[in-house]
């Protein structure tokens, strides 16, 4: 695997990121109160916007290039917020949590998107319309994702996911699925780009790998528990065939969906190979881990952030030697 380019300016570890479906854009939010906007395929900063007063946590990109949004840190103001990025200008404020938000998911088919807080609500919303277009309450905290049509989006809390119609979610779930008994707070839940597979990862180290049309249960994978104030962010390969994670213990692993077998580990020595890679991170807090879509290329965030690109070849010959 090699690496590409690391950006050492942080002085607050990253704690969201997200790629934009086909600018080649990528931006950053971090515990340093800032939003950083990245042009991947030059790996330079295009741009940094401080947020200050409200501080920042989870960010996301809507369909157009340089426009966000995104989730306050302060513990006094829940409220999301529409950021335009070419200009510094908030476009709209969506207030309607009382708590912190702990997972976004825009829609990639038209203006919704959806939050889940800590304050046990999901709140389903139009990016054009400041209130809230409906409201769900779970029995715990919510790990939330739209599939990549945005016909269909997942919410999961106490050891199942459900599945709800985007255009009829309030007849609730048309499928409940189980993943195996892990009552563990939920994560984060992904759908992978066929909208084949899904996976949760929970606080206990759990990743787990479903079918999304059947709920059946393919893998679990294990790695050490995160923190409480941490999240345990995993990742799809563009093409499913991998999934790869962060861990409690600094580490970040990656497995093969098919055989169900860890295929690679790194950390903080050596030289990068297919068995040991390295991202120079020196903490033990779980790194951000994203996958660029249609790119062999993922991105890791911690202190650093740091461009990747696997030889997917070397791991696919490894699987078959395993």
């Amino acid at each position: 695997m090699e690496i590409g380019m690391v950006f050492k300016d942080y002085s607050g570890r990253i704690s969201s990121m997200d790629f934009h479906r086909t600018s080649g854009y990528l931006v950053t939010a971090s515990e340093d109160e800032s939003i950083r906007l990245y042009d991947v395929s030059s790996a330079t900063c295009l741009k940094t916007i401080n947020s200050k007063k409200y501080g920042v946590d989870l960010v996301c990109f809507t369909s157009h290039p340089t426009t966000v949004i995104y989730s306050s840190k302060n513990g006094w103001d829940e409220s999301l917020r529409l950021l335009s990025l070419h200009d510094n200008k908030y476009l709209r404020y969506f207030k309607g949590h009382h708590d912190r938000v702990v997972s976004l998911s825009l829609n990639s088919r038209n203006e919704s998107f959806i939050s889940g807080s800590l304050d046990r609500t999901v709140l389903l919303w139009d990016q054009r319309v400041e209130k809230c277009q409906g409201l769900l309450r779970v029995q715990g905290r919510p790990a939330i994702s739209y599939d990549d049509q945005g016909l269909v989006f997942a919410i999961a809390f106490g050891g199942y996911i459900r599945m709800l119609d985007a255009r009829m979610y309030e007849k609730g779930p048309f499928e409940i699925f189980s993943v195996g008994g892990d009552v563990s707070d939920a994560n984060v839940v992904k759908f992978s780009n066929d909208g084949r597979l899904m996976l949760l990862t929970t606080m206990d180290g759990h990743i787990h790998v479903l079918d999304s049309f059947r709920g059946t249960h393919l893998s679990t994978y294990n790695v050490k528990p995160v923190p409480r104030n941490c999240t345990l962010e995993a990742s799809f390969s563009p093409e499913g065939m991998f999934v790869i994670s962060g861990s409690g213990d600094g580490r970040a692993y990656a497995w093969s969906v098919r055989s169900g077998k860890e295929v690679a580990s790194w950390m903080m020595s050596s030289e990068p190979s297919v068995i040991n890679w390295n991202w120079m991170n020196t903490d033990t807090e779980p790194p951000v881990i994203k996958w660029a879509p249609g790119s062999l290329m993922f991105v890791t965030g911690s202190t650093e952030l740091s461009f990747w690109i696997p030889d997917l070849s070397k791991l696919a010959a490894y699987v078959g030697r395993k």
